[in-house]
């Protein structure tokens, strides 16, 4: 019976806490550990009424719960993290709080000689910038330590990542193109909110679009190109803020328009996919949300360095984030669902081959059984899952590895058991 220590104390972290308790044939001792405690508490509190409840899929968990505590920690503090993760002896520590926090999170347990897993790479907090780089470099020390480290184990990066080491095992020889797209087609009522961490959103989504090539002499640029740069087996192909536009048709969705955006997954599929020659990522956004950032941007809102005011620095992005609201009550309002997955093209056998995976998320659904929106859910899940995984003895290779670098099939059997069934389509309609 294995002991984790979740760090973290949102929406995404909530889910996570939930589903390891719904697992305590695994998951028997939880500390959850956040620089504000009273939300630690609050995650544990909504746990444990739910187990004592014992609905559902919390039948199990009622059975025999699992232990959770709770404590305080400034995850930035690694001297401080490293004594309370010497403390509690955890068999795994889940990083879900902010991209920011990774590196002093992987220097504690190194420090403290203990494995790690993520959900989104790290990014530096003074600049809008990620990429797997910074946490590459720590390859040879956690394999050196013999300890492992899973990164980007959320949905997209994470899941995305599966099924692309899921189709490039079962269904081609070589995978040509990749097109990843994330639809969101749920309305929360807000004229403008953010579905995750508003700091992490808008960054992402108003930084340069960029997709990966591996030769460029191949591509043929819809828009104009604001830089190319060489990365491993290829190179990125940079455009503008939302240059590119799809208009798609989604499974239990429907019709909605998605935009090309950077994505942290691409980077290593890139290095990793047999064949590959191009990989994009597009995600939905309604026209309102659009309007809004836009508005944000021109007032200066989405900045993220300091500025003065009335005789103190403050960024302006994060005091947006004190306005907003918080991401974790969005569960009870949003209706409607999710659809995320990859269309893949490539060849088998000699022939063509088109395949697309993906998975729908009801947000409604997700709110009845956890209390948190689709959003936290299809993050949360998948987190819980990869931790099963590393306990269980699957994903156990040394060193700091991406989803896709491990067996696709346990994970992909999970999904289906712990509320993210996945379908599939051999003859799907392209991304033009």
């Amino acid at each position: 019976m294995a002991k984790v220590m979740l760090i973290g104390a949102g929406g995404v972290a909530g889910v996570a806490a939930a589903k390891m308790a719904q697992n305590p044939d695994v998951f028997k001792d939880i500390l959850i550990a956040s620089r504000t405690k009273v939300r630690c508490d609050a995650v544990k509190a909504d746990v444990d009424r739910r187990v004592a409840e014992g609905n559902g899929a919390w039948a199990k968990a009622s059975e025999s719960p699992a232990r959770i505590t709770t404590a305080q920690i400034d995850a930035m503090d690694v001297p401080r993290l490293t004594a309370l993760i010497n403390d509690y002896k955890p068999d795994l520590v889940m990083n879900i709080a902010l991209p920011y926090q990774d590196l002093a999170i992987m220097d504690a347990c190194l420090a403290a000689g203990v494995s790690y897993l993520d959900t989104a790479n790290y990014e530096p907090p003074d600049e809008a910038h990620f990429e797997y780089s910074w946490q590459w470099a720590y390859r040879e020390r956690f394999e050196k330590a013999g300890l492992t480290a899973i990164l980007g184990c959320g949905f997209d990066p994470g899941v995305t990542q599966v099924f692309s080491a899921y189709a490039q095992k079962h269904y081609f020889d070589t995978i040509e193109t990749l097109d990843i797209l994330d639809c969101n087609g749920g309305d929360h009522g807000y004229p403008f909110a953010t579905n995750f961490n508003p700091e992490i959103n808008i960054r992402e989504v108003a930084a340069k679009g960029s997709y990966w090539v591996a030769d460029p002499a191949d591509d043929r640029p819809e828009v104009s190109v604001e830089n190319r740069k060489a990365f491993d087996k290829g190179w990125w192909v940079e455009t503008a803020p939302m240059a590119i536009k799809r208009v798609y048709n989604f499974d239990q969705v429907g019709e909605k328009d998605m935009y090309l955006l950077h994505h942290e997954e691409l980077e290593s599929l890139g290095c990793n996919l047999k064949g590959i020659k191009r990989i994009r990522f597009f995600m939905t956004f309604g026209q309102s949300y659009l309007t809004h950032l836009k508005c944000l941007e021109n007032v200066g809102m989405t900045r993220i360095d300091p500025v003065d005011f009335n005789g103190q620095k403050i960024v302006p992005i994060e005091f947006l984030k004190a306005l907003l609201p918080d991401p974790a009550s969005l569960g009870p309002r949003t209706k409607g669902k999710t659809n995320i997955g990859c269309i893949f093209h490539g060849m088998k056998d000699g022939k063509s081959v088109d395949y697309y995976v993906y998975n729908v998320c009801d947000h409604q659904e997700c709110y009845k059984e956890v209390g948190s929106q689709a959003i936290s859910y299809t993050t949360g899940v998948p987190a819980m899952i990869g931790a099963k995984m590393f306990l269980e003895g699957r994903w156990t290779q040394k060193g700091v590895h991406t989803c896709e670098e491990f067996d696709p099939d346990p994970f992909m059997a999970e999904l289906n058991r712990q509320g993210l069934p996945w379908q599939e389509n051999f003859d799907p309609v392209k991304v033009g």
